[in-house]
């Protein structure tokens, strides 16, 4: 019996020192079952994006897209100021005395980042256009519709792959505010926009299974693909 307890007190010292060595090494997003890395880890796995106006409010403070996703590692998620009750929940992440916003709109693929945030009364933006920061770590991220409308599409701009489709959204994809419709059931709507060669392409594109489902593409030259 002595031996059992002997044993059973070992096994719980090391057990404490491992969840304190865990909590202290990797307090980050390490953790996931943390309600804060939650957090930061359901944003990580959205498609994160800027307007072109927070774009410059982070040209002028000299920060970089590494510095962004550097507040999802170690900044601290102030629970008291976001907004966790919408549908469309804004998170506020603290770091080095900056307050970050990161939306998390419902049933949407997209997490639109803010700077210099006083609470999370912050309204996505809804003009203009804007940056595409980060996508998940997924490279069957895209799923094109197989429909024969999208078939035909993908057929006349060469764009078969999703694989392909993929990297030229990572290569120059932007994301189009004034025509994507957060507010749109089942489904939001977003438009992305990506250069193929010299081509402008526009893309309708839905959340369906953590995949960014095309719809249709948008360009001259498609007028005879139909449904």
């Amino acid at each position: 019996m002595e031996s059992l307890k002997r044993r059973l007190k070992y096994y719980g010292i090391g057990f404490g020192l491992g969840i304190i060595f865990v909590l202290f090494f990797f307090q980050n997003r390490g953790c996931a079952w943390l309600p804060a890395n939650r957090v930061k880890n359901a944003i990580m796995d959205r498609v994160i994006v800027v307007s072109d106006a927070t774009q410059e409010k982070l040209d002028e403070k000299g920060l970089s897209v590494e510095d962004l996703i550097q507040v999802l590692n170690d900044g601290d998620v102030d629970f008291g100021a976001s907004d966790k009750e919408d549908d469309s929940k804004v998170y506020v992440i603290e770091k080095d005395g900056v307050n970050y916003a990161f939306t998390l709109p419902y049933e949407s693929f997209i997490s639109e980042a803010f700077i210099d945030v006083k609470n999370s009364k912050q309204e996505p933006t809804s003009e203009g256009t804007g940056v595409i920061l980060h996508f998940p770590a997924d490279e069957n991220l895209i799923y094109p519709d197989s429909t024969r409308l999208m078939t035909c599409q993908q057929e006349k701009l060469g764009l078969i792959s999703p694989t392909k489709i993929l990297d030229l959204l990572k290569e120059s994809g932007r994301i189009d505010f004034s025509k994507t419709k957060l507010e749109e059931r089942p489904k939001p709507l977003h438009y992305l926009t990506f250069k193929n060669e010299d081509e402008e392409i526009g893309a309708k594109v839905i959340w369906y299974k953590n995949k960014l489902n095309i719809t249709t593409f948008e360009t001259e030259g498609l007028e005879d693909c139909v449904r």
